[in-house]
């Protein structure tokens, strides 16, 4: 695959007095891990030594996870309307590996790999959308108005030749994209799949098609991005039968992905279905241009509202590291080893009051934040912070006073 493509660093580097999270059972509860300029893992231990060379990073007891891996981000800045740059939601923020989900599709693939993924500092893998023209103009020029939106010859060579990024195709089943297509887009997509043997993420939004008739549909591996949305006719919990299905789908690996978004997570549905024992898979923060400065702001904060409805700490960690990793077929055993790549986030949980919203408007005061500290990507550790966007911001024009970007 085309992970950890880090590049040689002038120098090693250390961690020290880390707590490891996430990486499963035995660990000691703080360690030392020295990278080498290779990126690898040089050493795992207490007390390393460090020569002049080597540059330090004291963690002093922060938790130190597998990277944060965000499963459903947009960041063709330039090919779509509403993407971001890698920068922005990325690195500095904690994440050390993104999936952009569905910005491009078949026509426009070949730009955002050479203009994004291949420059980028994270690593940044793709749901290749199955509409030719993937999000150019996302919602004011539909990728899926009819058969005519979709190359299945060329869509197929496309994957072929980006296997090492292109890690499954996307779909989004909503009547502002399709209109009274309804199901077949979905199951064009399904046909994708099989062919491919790539799993599909699905945007479940306003029907038609209905949530009911879309999860039998999918299959083991597949996705469901948007999973607590508060739309009327596409919440898991407006009715029994359906709320059944979506049982049905995660006992049968269907991954339920929060894709938090500007639209689509909602506090209250979130939570009961959390309470009744219906918890996401994965956690992501479908992060654009246009949820950003609104209601989603980063990683972090999207990991901190799940965290506030009621899932346990170490569950939200693992939603958030390598629940998405499996989703995406990214190595998840024995990350914190001598020779595997270096990918982790340093990261404080910290109490602090602060006020959010989902995306239906519903206001909710967090009182415990992951607050992140680097991003470890190979000898690279990049200052992380927890983004806040400016007050008033409404999405259009905030420059983050940390990172400097234009969101």
């Amino acid at each position: 695959m085309f992970a950890n493509r880090f590049p040689q660093a002038e120098r090693p580097l250390l961690i020290r007095g880390a707590k490891p999270v996430g990486f499963g059972s035995g660990l000691p509860e703080k360690l030392d891990v020295l990278v080498g300029r290779d990126g690898r893992i040089a050493e795992i231990g207490s007390m390393i030594a460090a020569g002049d060379e080597v540059q330090v990073i004291e963690a002093n007891g922060a938790y130190m996870s597998p990277g944060w891996t965000d499963l459903h981000v947009h960041v063709w800045y330039g090919g779509t309307d509403i993407s971001l740059r890698p920068e922005q939601c990325g690195a500095s923020h904690g994440v050390t590996t993104m999936v952009d989900a569905g910005s491009a599709g078949e026509a426009n693939f070949h730009g955002f790999r050479e203009y994004i993924i291949e420059p980028a500092k994270e690593n940044i893998y793709a749901f290749l959308n199955i509409g030719s023209i993937g999000l150019v103009a996302c919602n004011r020029v539909s990728e899926l108005i009819d058969m005519r939106s979709i190359d299945i010859d060329r869509t197929i060579a496309t994957v072929e030749a980006n296997r090492d990024v292109i890690i499954g195709l996307k779909v989004r089943a909503s009547h502002v994209i399709t209109g009274g297509w309804d199901l077949t887009p979905v199951r064009l997509a399904k046909k994708f799949s099989r062919i491919l043997k790539l799993p599909i993420m699905v945007h479940v939004g306003e029907p038609p098609p209905l949530y009911d008739d879309i999860l039998p549909l999918l299959s083991e591996g597949d996705i469901v991005t948007h999973c607590f949305n508060g739309k009327a006719g596409g919440s898991i919990l407006e009715d029994e039968d359906l709320y059944r299905l979506a049982e049905d789908a995660a006992a049968r690996g269907i991954v339920l992905d929060v894709g938090h978004g500007g639209a689509s997570f909602s506090f209250d549905v979130a939570k009961a279905a959390l309470s009744r024992g219906l918890p996401p898979k994965t956690i992501s923060t479908d992060l654009h241009n246009r949820s950003m400065d609104t209601s989603v702001w980063d990683m972090a904060t999207t990991m901190s509202k799940v965290l506030s409805l009621g899932m346990k700490f170490e569950d939200v960690v693992a939603a958030s590291t390598i629940a998405p990793r499996k989703a995406i077929k990214l190595p998840t055993d024995r990350l914190l080893e001598k020779g595997k790549p270096a990918e982790f986030t340093l990261f404080d949980l910290v109490d602090s009051d602060v006020t959010v919203k989902d995306s239906q408007g519903a206001v909710s005061t967090l009182h415990r934040l992951f607050e992140p500290r680097h991003a470890i990507l190979g000898a690279e550790a990049v200052a992380a912070h927890r983004y806040v966007p400016a007050e008033g911001a409404t999405g259009e024009g905030h420059v983050c006073p940390h990172c400097g970007w234009k969101s």
